[in-house]
């Protein structure tokens, strides 16, 4: 083939691939029959000129969710496809796949717990309007105060209770006290301590894995100190589920701080039927092995970048 062929192989194909050209208008534009067309795209295809590629993301995504339910344990593990996408269309992207998979997952009738977090409020914003019946919103953990209101768990009751047509509780409280006693106090007022009682009869709980030390939501919200951080890190924890903290291994930390939670507690959210981790990015793959390895957690959401990770890091344990 000369160079003049193959550059016209080339204009060909380009036509064809590049901008959609059908195979007789090609043929008229350059004076040839349609045939001979097919025949130039065979060629160059025999030439090398052009290669023909599936990307199977499919087969890859449900090959990446299943390994990580077998390493697990889990029910059911959702992986986002996020290739090539910037931040702002990948926190839409994980969005729109967790409210469809959460969707999916309420029944009439059901009780639904939800914490707090970046990607619950990603997930709440792009939630269907979709009507159901005799279903109820239950917050897990308190949260009040001017920071962050939106990805405060009351308000995130609140958003899937109207997106659902529902009713949905309020915890009048804030997710961290400062002191124990205060704690224990705040709990046995009459509508604090009925919520949480509500909380521990949920059928399904949506919960947040955050880690403390990278775009910390509790840290945002003005919860978390640098002294508390300081000596969280020097105790080895990696993620907070529920506001409680966690280490690597997934057991849950010693620190005071623990003790000073309005919320469901991480033994009693493992008693509920069925519990959704949601957490997504590159800084929160220790967190969300951390939530695996306790068991907190019977569902995963989570990105494709993530899922990648976490499979090698079990893997090399």
């Amino acid at each position: 083939m000369n160079i003049e062929e193959r550059k016209m192989l080339v204009k060909v194909c380009k036509m064809y691939y590049y901008e959609s050209w059908t195979q007789e208008k090609i043929a008229e534009k350059i004076g040839v029959s349609r045939p001979m067309i097919s025949k130039m795209l065979h060629r160059a295809r025999e030439e090398g000129i052009i290669e023909i590629v599936i990307h199977d993301d499919d087969h890859e995504i449900s090959t990446l969710e299943k390994e990580i339910e077998q390493l697990f344990k889990l029910k059911q593990v959702l992986v986002v496809p996020t290739k090539d996408l910037n931040k702002e269309m990948l926190s839409s992207a994980v969005g729109k796949a967790a409210a469809q998979f959460v969707l999916k997952l309420i029944k009439n009738g059901d009780r639904i717990g939800v914490s707090w977090g970046n990607t619950l409020y990603h997930m709440v914003r792009e939630f269907p309007l979709e009507k159901k019946e005799n279903v109820k919103i239950i917050p897990l953990v308190g949260g009040t105060g001017n920071h962050r209101n939106e990805m405060h768990s009351n308000q995130i009751a609140y958003e899937l209770s109207k997106k659902l047509g529902v009713t949905c509780d309020t915890l009048y409280a804030p997710a961290v006290v400062e002191t124990e006693e205060l704690k224990n106090q705040i709990i046995q007022l009459p509508n604090i301590a009925e919520v949480l009682k509500e909380g521990e009869q949920i059928d399904v709980a949506l919960v947040g894995i955050g880690n403390p030390f990278s775009m910390s939501t509790m840290e945002r919200s003005g919860y978390l100190n640098e002294q508390v951080l300081t000596e969280l890190k020097a105790m080895h924890i990696v993620a907070d589920i529920n506001s409680r903290f966690i280490n690597r291994d997934g057991k849950v930390n010693e620190h005071p701080i623990n003790n000073k939670v309005i919320g469901l507690g991480l033994d009693q959210l493992k008693k509920t039927k069925t519990v959704v981790g949601m957490a997504f990015g590159l800084h929160k793959i220790d967190c969300i092995l951390a939530a695996l390895r306790g068991r907190f957690i019977n569902m995963l959401i989570t990105d494709e970048a993530s899922a990648k990770n976490i499979v090698q890091a079990q893997k090399r344990m």
